[in-house]
């Protein structure tokens, strides 16, 4: 098959306050940066977009500054339970896990259950694809995750939701979080697919299901492609990712139906960010939240969200 588009791609780190520091904004940027090289490089290479969007969450998974497989954030028992989903717009295919635990990359799980004929498994499922696939155990649990905990369990609980992102200088001082990871690709054949992966909202109660294993957070056809983040009940609320991609494969620009969906969300005072792309090649992003931690690739060149003025903000790149 001729490659017949130039490759975009767009990835999130999370939504939420805002980052307190130079340090925290400049490591976060780093981290971004390194996973959009090596995907949008795949990207070009020819890889199909399921592939390039799996990998690239596999990579922020792996990274401890974001709630997802590695420095996921710990539930309300000390516990670990991660969810994903992988969906390809080609085919219209949704996969994902729910809650599953001890695994190094739940996005995996996802990607295997795109051609198997039960494509959503929970806990006890999920675990056992996990033995299945020979996938060895792991601990997610990294000390700074733990530490947050051990302290909000002093104090309590009284927040709601563990920090946006794990950095030793934020963990004293950031409001709430909302942890997720995201990738949406365009590849050089004109296919869509879009990856979320996250540890949950931080101190929730045990059973407690994320938005990033629905189609409320994870979204895709062959015309646009959506990855969520933000607080998952506002997200499911709105079933953001749904909504925007069914409004651009009704005709709608990727920008008006952002703006639309966004504006819709802040009415209904909800906390929430998006990274989309379209079929041809629009890149786009929104938030009610303070920031949205997302960097991109237009085909030229590398950008990001990381210092956009705080509150309701929908951005778009030239092709908008």
């Amino acid at each position: 098959m001729k490659s017949q588009v130039q490759p975009k791609l767009i990835i999130h780190g999370g939504a939420g306050s805002s980052l307190h520091g130079k340090g925290g904004l400049e490591a976060v940027r780093r981290s971004l940066y390194a996973v959009v090289e090596e995907v949008y490089a795949l990207l070009l290479s020819g890889v199909n977009a399921t592939t390039a969007v799996a990998r690239g969450c596999q990579l922020l998974e792996d990274d401890p500054r974001f709630n997802a497989g590695t420095g996921s954030v710990l539930q309300s028992d000390g516990q670990i339970r991660m969810s994903a989903s992988l969906m390809d717009g080609a085919s219209s295919r949704f996969s994902g896990v729910i809650n599953i635990s001890r695994v190094k990359n739940p996005i995996d799980l996802a990607q295997f259950l795109q051609t198997a004929p039960d494509r959503v498994l929970s806990d006890y499922g999920a675990a056992e694809l996990a033995r299945e696939m020979q996938i060895p155990s792991y601990n997610a649990l990294t000390e700074l995750r733990l530490q947050e905990w051990i302290q909000e369990r002093q104090d309590n609980f009284k927040r709601t939701m563990a920090g946006v992102v794990a950095e030793p200088e934020l963990l004293e001082t950031s409001n709430a979080g909302r942890g997720t990871i995201g990738v949406v690709a365009l590849d050089a054949y004109g296919k869509l697919a879009a990856g979320t992966s996250t540890g949950g909202k931080g101190f929730e109660r045990i059973g407690r299901v994320s938005d990033s294993a629905m189609p409320a957070g994870n979204y895709a056809t062959g015309y646009a492609a959506v990855s969520c983040t933000g607080i998952g009940e506002d997200i499911i609320d709105e079933c953001l990712a749904a909504k925007i991609v069914v409004r651009v494969t009704d005709g709608m620009s990727l920008k008006d139906a952002m703006k639309k969906s966004f504006a819709e969300a802040h009415e209904h005072q909800r906390d929430l960010g998006a990274i989309a792309l379209d079929a041809n090649g629009a890149i786009a992003w929104g938030k009610t939240s303070q920031v949205i931690l997302a960097a991109f690739h237009d085909g030229v060149q590398i950008g990001d969200t990381l210092e956009l003025p705080e509150g309701t903000e929908v951005g778009c790149t030239v092709e908008c």
